[in-house]
């Protein structure tokens, strides 16, 4: 009962800050707001008890990615300036194309609900095995993809400094 109650607060603050954080018009403050999603999320993995998930979520996302996204941020715009509004034909486009994505996903999900979950609760690994598997150089490893995705992050860097050095 106290997890379902857990859950429910979750789940709220997933859903009010999301909300919150694509309806503001300062950019900090939604990226504070992407915060408290983010950090809501690990509370997820926490309850579901994936501890190697949650601490993934609080070190490199909530982290991370966040302390990336406000140093962007503060690099290419003023951190007081509001955000203007699109015209009301972008907002209808982008609200029909993402109940299209919604329901694509939904129909993705829904028929393939069972094939799923039952490999995903045949293929519980160990956070050893997961480590070796995210961070090994052998066949079916990912340490090269991981490192092309934190030079790529740098690029993003240098390239948001590079646009705050024209202005």
């Amino acid at each position: 009962m106290a997890e379902q109650i857990i859950f429910y607060i979750l789940a709220a603050i997933i859903a009010v800050f999301s909300v919150m954080a694509v309806t503001s018009t300062r950019l900090i403050r939604s990226a504070l707001y992407l915060l408290f999603v983010l950090l809501a999320t690990a509370g997820l993995y926490l309850l579901l008890g994936y501890h190697y998930l949650f601490a993934v979520q609080t070190a490199v996302y909530a982290g991370g990615i966040m302390v990336l996204f406000i140093f962007a941020i503060l690099l290419t715009q003023k951190p007081g300036e509001r955000i203007t509004p699109e015209p009301l034909k972008q907002r209808v486009l982008a609200i029909v194309l993402s109940v299209a994505g919604i329901a694509f996903c939904g129909h993705i999900v829904y028929y393939n609900f069972n094939r799923v979950y039952s490999f995903v609760k045949e293929a519980e690994l160990p956070t050893k095995q997961l480590g070796m598997t995210l961070m090994g150089t052998e066949k079916f490893q990912y340490l090269l993809p991981f490192e092309s995705i934190s030079i790529l992050l740098l690029a993003c860097i240098v390239g948001a400094i590079m646009i705050a050095r024209k202005r």
